[in-house]
């Protein structure tokens, strides 16, 4: 018990040591995932637990999905009527998966290649998501909407193909269900390894994983008509040696969490420690993340997220730094649970009031206004 005390009072000021600094009151909502597949309905989920399949164990097998129309109507009434001083919304950087494995076309070859399609089409696969990218764009006239890229797919290629091939069952229950890999019946630790797209185990998997995001971020661009210019590596995992390559086509910053994984070409990864505002070495800016509000991730009442993320937000503010809430879009999804939506909408709300009453003088941004303002106060 002493030891998880300690932990509360310590990490929120930890973390914010060192790093580009600023006096002013600034939030940003990061929020990951959104585009990609994880549980694509309630009847997949019930038969998964009828296999037995422990999803009900994991926060995103459990609820996480495509959101529904409903779902962003919901979540974009809610952060339009929210100002602060400026006169501006809330806004959720949506960091967005592009594509999602095209099963049909999987099975057309024998189930020997990987094919995969474009978000456009996904939407058209859901029953409630035809006017999906339509919101979505109508989110972003509106200012509560910011996507930037993620990545083309979350999901590890070579891993499930090769699994896929020699007849796994729990890729083979996934692929007849459409689902973006489970969670194995006997797993020691309920993860669904399938979803860590930039993970490599050999040179060959290395070179498919850089074409990957040279490839999403072209779609990226075709999607929203600008490129992406900043990024997420899905599960915090990435090589340096693509930094080139996503530089050239836009990316001008990494999101990410104090502690990155450098991928390193045998499957392993060498924790690696960032500020804000460090900078690599061909100029790219990274940005961090010091505060959670990830509601659908406790196991204690939703309301408590609300103060854990207030008390972050306040050792951010106190060092002198923006306060940069992970918030993953699992938070808003009702699509499979719609009591999950709701009772983490009601906390949202009750988050964003709280800090316009704490911190009257806060500004929301996206993490390109951070990015744009990191950049202008640093000298040359």
């Amino acid at each position: 018990m002493f030891v998880k005390e300690f932990k509360r009072v310590v990490f929120p000021y930890h973390r914010n040591i060192g790093g580009w600094r600023t006096r002013r009151k600034i939030i940003v909502l990061e929020s990951d995932d959104w585009g990609s597949i994880r549980m694509p309905s309630r009847s997949v989920y019930e038969r998964c637990l009828r296999e037995g399949y422990p999803v009900e164990k994991s926060w995103y097998e459990r609820y996480d999905s495509l959101l529904s129309e409903d779902d962003l109507e919901l979540l974009f009434e809610l952060l339009t009527s929210v100002k602060d001083a400026n006169d501006r919304n809330p806004v959720i950087t949506a960091n967005v998966i592009v594509g999602n494995p095209d099963f049909d076309a999987i099975e057309s070859t024998g189930r020997r290649e990987y094919r995969f399609e474009p978000i456009t089409e996904t939407f058209k696969r859901y029953p409630r998501h035809a006017r999906c990218l339509q919101l979505w764009n109508e989110g972003r006239q509106r200012g509560v909407f910011f996507p930037q890229f993620h990545g083309r797919e979350h999901f590890n290629v070579a891993l499930f193909m090769n699994d896929l091939r020699r007849g796994d069952p729990v890729a083979t229950f996934a692929f007849a269900n459409r689902m973006a890999g489970c969670i194995p019946k006997s797993a020691k630790v309920q993860e669904n390894l399938y979803v860590r797209a930039t993970q490599f185990r050999s040179a060959e998997e290395k070179v498919n994983v850089r074409l990957a995001q040279i490839e999403g971020l072209r779609l990226f661009s075709e999607i929203f008509g600008e490129s992406s210019r900043t990024m997420i590596p899905t599960n915090y995992t990435w090589s340096s040696d693509f930094d080139s390559c996503v530089a050239e086509l836009g990316v001008e910053a990494f999101q990410g969490s104090v502690v990155m994984k450098e991928q390193q070409v045998d499957g392993s990864y060498i924790p690696i420690r960032r500020r804000i505002g460090d900078q690599n070495e061909i100029g790219q800016t990274y940005l961090v993340r010091n505060a959670a509000f990830e509601p659908s991730q406790s196991p204690e009442p939703r309301m408590n997220a609300v103060d854990h993320c207030l008390y972050q937000i306040r050792g951010a503010f106190q060092l002198s730094k923006p306060a940069v809430i992970s918030t993953h879009r699992l938070n808003f999804c009702g699509f499979i649970d719609q009591s999950n939506r709701d009772q983490n909408l009601e906390a949202l709300q009750v988050l964003l009031r709280k800090i316009l009453k704490k911190w009257p003088d806060v500004e929301f941004m996206t993490s390109v206004d951070l990015l744009d303002l990191v950049r202008d106060s640093q000298p040359d």
